[in-house]
C-alpha cells in the first residue's frame, strides 16, 4: 500500500480502520528526512498489515496540536481510531516494526 498525505481535513478518515502508523513531520526536519526512506521500507514490507500516513505539521497546526505533537518527527500508531503508541525522534526500521508487530 502507498504511504497516504494526510490533512486536517482527512487524517480521521485515515486513520479510523486497522493499523496505522501516522508520521507527524515538516519539510524543515533533519530526522524526518532521515526516517523517511525507513517509511517506504517499512511500506514495502508490511503495507498489507499496517497503513503509513504523514501529516505534515506546518501545513496541518490543528491535527498536530490536537495529538500534543511538540517534537518531531513523532510517530503515533492507531489501531481502529485509537491511540495505542507514540514515539519521538528518528526510529530505526527494526525498532518501528516491533513496535507495529505489538500491536498488529
Amino acid at each position: 500500500m502507498a504511504i497516504a498525505h494526510a490533512t486536517d481535513q482527512t487524517f480521521t478518515e485515515e486513520t479510523k480502520d486497522g493499523l496505522v502508523l501516522a508520521d507527524f513531520w515538516a519539510t524543515w526536519c533533519g530526522p524526518c528526512k532521515m526516517i523517511a526512506p525507513v517509511l517506504e521500507e517499512l511500506d514495502a514490507d508490511m503495507g498489507d498489515k499496517v497503513k503509513i500516513v504523514k501529516l505534515d505539521v506546518d501545513e496541518n497546526q490543528e491535527t498536530a496540536s490536537k495529538f500534543g505533537v511538540m517534537s518531531i518527527p513523532t510517530l503515533v500508531v492507531f489501531k481502529d481510531g485509537e491511540i495505542v503508541d507514540k514515539v519521538v525522534g528518528f526510529q530505526p526500521k527494526e525498532a518501528l516494526e516491533e513496535l507495529l508487530s505489538k500491536h498488529a
